[in-house]
């Protein structure tokens, strides 16, 4: 009996040893796909780090561009309100010059 119970220990050994094998398998095929995983992620996030960046260069431009325009339209409102003062002066003369004139 003594033999009996040693192949019975022997069995389970080889037993407990198959199903160690099979599960460090798993654990390695587990292992390996996070890891894949993790790589896509790590490429995802550089692709999406480079969208960042042209998306902030490409604002830097449109806040450049916004910057000019509002300088040019600064510069042209202050000359159209030059020539509306102008142009109330000049009328203001015609029409004392009108008054003048009637009075004559």
């Amino acid at each position: 009996m003594a033999a009996g119970g040693f192949e019975k220990n022997n069995n389970n050994i080889k037993e407990s040893e198959e199903d160690l094998k099979r599960r460090n398998e798993e654990l390695e095929r587990e292992l390996k796909k996070s890891r894949e995983r993790e790589e896509q992620t790590r490429v995802e996030l550089q692709k999406v780090l480079a969208r960042l960046r042209l998306a902030e260069e490409a604002e830097e431009m449109l806040c450049s561009q916004l910057g000019e325009l509002e300088a040019e339209a600064v510069t042209q409102a202050r000359a159209y309100h030059a020539q509306i003062i102008s142009l109330m002066n000049q009328l203001s003369k015609a029409n004392q010059n009108h008054k003048a004139a009637i009075t004559v």
